[in-house]
């Protein structure tokens, strides 16, 4: 058999198996939009159909029977695109997001909803809160933590009042650029950027920029980019991404001080999310301002031998030098030691609220 020969018995191979993929998603499709049918007819919300819990599990298992070539990530990545544009049959979710369009919440919330939702952006962490309060938005993504500079305090303090939960989380790695309408770094005078990118890449502006001595806090990298395209001495730090829709040259890349650089982002909703086999809880606890209350307060999750992963403090607005404490711990508020945990954990508390229990980041 010649190589064409041989190719070309490939590529009928190849359109014959086409063929059956397209007909296998079709079918999935009208499955999705039976279960819309039956949502429906038992009066849920069109934010019920998105079920954090259940597609954790279903990317999961496509990681775990996964046998190859494709990588057990890339093979989740498709089936997350599958997932979203199935889901879009039943309902289109609308999603808000820090903006505005090109910022990295952005990217944050198609790595987890996928290509088929309807994106909003929003100008300030509050504003996406409110839209989701406000059923503008059935969800809402905001970042919370990066692995460089730590917690977003923005996102905590929105916590302390609002009535919405998290319903999941999303990690993504930060590549930092420096963007401009010049190319030449010499003639930038003044750098636009979220603080938390400032301080991300500290370190390599004032090695590479000694005497800008101008920074710019603004609401997100995205809006920096926004503000760049308008003024030839500036520049941005932002993605490459920002720099294709703001028509902005890229003078530098991976600009981030540490390679590793990486922040997580939460889902707000209204809903609760049941147990996926691989959770973590999110807790808002307050105590009495005296010794060794936290010890006390910590007590019932160590005899209970759950696993913290998080304590953040901040002031609770409604007292000098009192506090509340963001705790994050393993499991789910359903499973039985951590509910008998939590139950523990009111007696010893002056205020203790669950502010979600949700799947684990699986890509």
């Amino acid at each position: 058999m010649s190589e064409l020969e041989a190719l070309q018995a490939i590529r009928i191979q190849i359109d014959e198996t086409d063929a059956q993929i397209q007909q296998l998603l079709n079918n999935r499709t009208a499955m999705a939009e039976e279960v819309a049918q039956i949502k429906l007819a038992n009066g849920e919300q069109i934010s019920d159909f998105y079920r954090p819990e259940r597609e954790a599990m279903v990317l999961r298992q496509v990681m775990e029977r996964n046998a190859g070539p494709l990588s057990d990530q890339e093979m989740a990545r498709l089936f997350r695109e599958i997932m979203s544009a199935c889901l879009a049959a039943e309902k289109p979710l609308k999603v808000a997001y820090l903006g505005p369009e090109g910022s990295f919440t952005q990217a944050a919330a198609l790595k987890q909803f996928g290509g088929s939702v309807e994106l909003e952006s929003f100008a300030t962490i509050a504003d996406v809160f409110h839209a989701v309060e406000t059923h503008q938005a059935n969800y809402g993504v905001v970042p919370v933590e990066n692995s460089t500079e730590g917690m977003v305090s923005h996102t905590l303090d929105r916590f302390i009042n609002t009535p919405l939960k998290i319903n999941g989380e999303i990690s993504l790695r930060i590549h930092h650029c420096l963007l401009s309408k010049s190319d030449n770094i010499s003639d930038i005078k003044a750098v636009y950027a979220h603080p938390q990118a400032i301080a991300q890449c500290r370190h390599w502006l004032s090695e590479h920029m000694p005497d800008c001595e101008v920074m710019i806090p603004v609401n997100s990298n995205s809006e920096a980019a926004k503000k760049v395209s308008l003024e030839p001495n500036a520049a941005a730090i932002a993605s490459n991404r920002a720099a294709e829709i703001y028509d902005l040259s890229i003078v530098a890349t991976n600009i981030e001080d540490e390679s590793n650089n990486t922040t997580r982002f939460l889902i707000i909703g209204g809903q609760d999310v049941g147990p996926s086999g691989e959770d973590k809880t999110a807790l808002l606890v307050s105590t009495k301002n005296q010794p060794g209350a936290l010890q006390v307060l910590l007590k019932p999750l160590a005899d209970s031998g759950i696993s913290l992963t998080r304590i953040e403090s901040r002031p609770s607005r409604t007292g000098i030098w009192e506090y509340v404490f963001f705790i994050d711990i393993e499991g789910h508020s359903q499973d039985a030691a951590v509910a008998e945990a939590l139950a523990l954990l009111e007696k010893e508390s002056s205020m203790c609220r669950v502010l979600g229990s949700y799947p684990k980041a699986v890509l």
